[in-house]
């Protein structure tokens, strides 16, 4: 919770022209015509204040990197707001102070300045405003959570500060600051170090790559983000690491576990079966998640089904038939008749008659850790795909995802959700494999700093790591047509974690019909199911 809620004060700033909007799937209130929005909210100021050792107030600013938005601001204090129509806000790039005009909350010049849209109430207004306040109370609780983790290591509690403060130099554009920030973060965060000094150096990259694309103090947005241009050895490198990952933590595991039960529960007494696998359970080899589904059909009660069918959506073919041809030799050798075939389309461009569906075959689709890289700022490609998902009429989706908000508009409130997730993650990591094993190194700086640098420094198409929360996915699946099943087997899962992974760190817990596996209470993945 914010401690300080007095200390965050929104006021808007639009220019002539300007007209600010409301949408509630895009977190409230936008201006129109402008690259940049930014407002100047720094919830965990509190918290670093209680624990740095010097008073310095840290004054931040949330951009907006979509790329058509203005500035928005705070004042540091809400008390001064109402004693008078004018007040300070310290400009971080400069150290120096700029008095601004700041229209009262109710007064009718406050109403006229913002231009605001025929047809918008009151109370759009007051929801926008509350949505920034809740997302103020993430992040501050996301720095907390962070900052206990470190408190008992001074070192630590340094290193985190550094951190925080150099995402803010980054999010305000100072360049020369960042620099320096940097330079300092490069002698402490170890990539052989605590959980936290590997997880900075991730971090550290990532704020490293945006810098390179910011434009200088005094100009608006940011240079276009370029495509990732990975090389085959960069590839195989995290192919190496996502195998790795998967024989070492739970997390894909998991999705396959609880997905492979619910797959079961939907094809029990049917003979003709179907599964539709968007994009291959990541591309592992071997196909792990399917194989098992052919050795638990094969040893439930009853006759075996008299076909199975498994189409797998992807862009690389030849490694997708591979993995096919493997299965057909195994399912072979147990007795089951399987039929593999392979679509060749990214999930934006996946048409319904793309899959072959026969009368008589019941379908499910298959989709683990894929839905969050569709998840544009338009909401048309997610839409799309969820589309030709109900066309498809399956008995169940099932969908596993990162249950974590990093696909929030601004910048620092994307960089400490992130932040705090991997966070996490590292640490389950230093519990699991010893500090100086290969292993760990090769999970930790070629899939999961990956996908950090990915969130922290990229924006556009570019940014595909949009990981988002159950609540969220709730409530796309929604709107979408899609209507919940709830996962009823939490006892069954938690034997199965005590199986597989003994460390007592992991827990798995049921949440509105989804089950989430998590790191000391920290959420890391989600599976739920979904029917039309």
């Amino acid at each position: 919770m914010i401690h300080d809620m007095a200390n965050v004060f929104l006021s808007l700033e639009p220019c002539n022209g300007d007209q600010i909007g409301y949408d509630p799937m895009e977190n409230g209130l936008y201006l129109s015509h402008h690259k940049e929005l930014s407002y100047s909210l720094n919830p965990y100021t509190s918290v670093l204040k209680r624990n740095a050792p010097t008073n310095s107030m840290i004054i931040s600013t949330l951009s907006n990197d979509s790329g058509s938005f203005k500035r928005l601001r705070r004042t540091p204090s809400l008390g001064e707001s109402f004693g008078s129509s004018t007040f300070y806000s310290t400009d971080s790039s400069s150290g120096g102070s700029s008095n601004c005009s700041l229209p009262r909350i109710g007064s009718t010049n406050s109403v006229n300045s913002l231009s605001l849209q025929p047809g918008l109430h009151f109370r759009d207004h007051v929801w926008a405003l509350n949505q920034r306040y809740l997302a103020a109370e993430a992040i501050e609780e996301a720095a907390a959570d962070i900052i206990n983790q470190e408190e008992e290591n001074g070192e630590g509690m340094k290193l985190v500060q550094l951190l925080i403060t150099c995402a803010e130099a980054v999010a305000c554009r100072d360049k020369s600051r960042a620099s320096v920030l940097l330079s300092e973060l490069r002698a402490s965060a170890l990539v052989f170090g605590t959980s936290f000094q590997r997880v900075a150096s991730c971090f550290m990259q990532g704020l490293a790559d945006r810098l390179a694309l910011v434009q200088p103090l005094g100009t608006v947005g940011y240079v276009a983000t370029p495509a990732m241009n990975k090389t085959d050895i960069a590839l195989e490198k995290k192919e190496e690491a996502l195998r790795l990952l998967y024989e070492t933590c739970p997390h894909i595991q998991f999705g396959h576990f609880v997905a492979n039960c619910s797959i079961l529960e939907a094809f029990e007494g049917e003979s003709f079966i179907h599964v539709v696998d968007l994009g291959m359970s990541l591309g592992l080899p071997h196909g792990h998640q399917w194989r098992r589904l052919i050795q638990s059909l094969v040893n439930r009660p009853g006759q075996p089904p008299h076909r199975l069918r498994i189409t797998a959506v992807g862009q690389n073919i030849e490694k997708l038939q591979i993995i096919g041809d493997e299965l057909e030799d195994y399912a072979r050798s147990l007795g089951i008749n399987l039929e593999f075939s392979a679509v060749e389309s990214n999930l934006e461009n996946l048409k319904p008659k793309d899959i072959k569906v026969y009368d008589g075959e019941v379908l499910v689709v298959n989709s683990i850790l894929q839905l969050h890289c569709v998840v544009k700022e338009s909401r048309g490609a997610l839409n799309s795909v969820l589309q030709v998902v109900h066309e498809l009429s399956p008995k169940i989706l099932v969908l596993v995802e990162q249950d974590s908000s990093h696909n929030g508009p601004f910048f620092l409130g994307r960089f400490m959700e992130a932040l705090h997730y991997y966070s996490a993650i590292f640490d389950s990591l230093d519990v699991m494999l010893p500090k100086y094993d290969t292993r760990r190194a090769k999970i930790e700086q070629f899939y999961f700093a990956e996908e950090i640098k990915n969130i922290v420094s990229c924006e556009g198409p570019a940014r595909v790591e949009r990981h988002e929360r159950v609540d969220q996915w709730r409530r796309r699946m929604s709107r979408a047509g899609f209507q919940a099943a709830p996962i009823k087997m939490v006892s069954q899962a938690k034997q199965w974690l005590a199986k597989v992974n003994g460390h007592e760190g992991f827990t798995i817990t049921e949440e509105k019909g989804c089950l989430v596996l998590g790191w000391k209470s920290k959420p890391i993945v989600a599976a739920s199911c979904w029917k039309c």
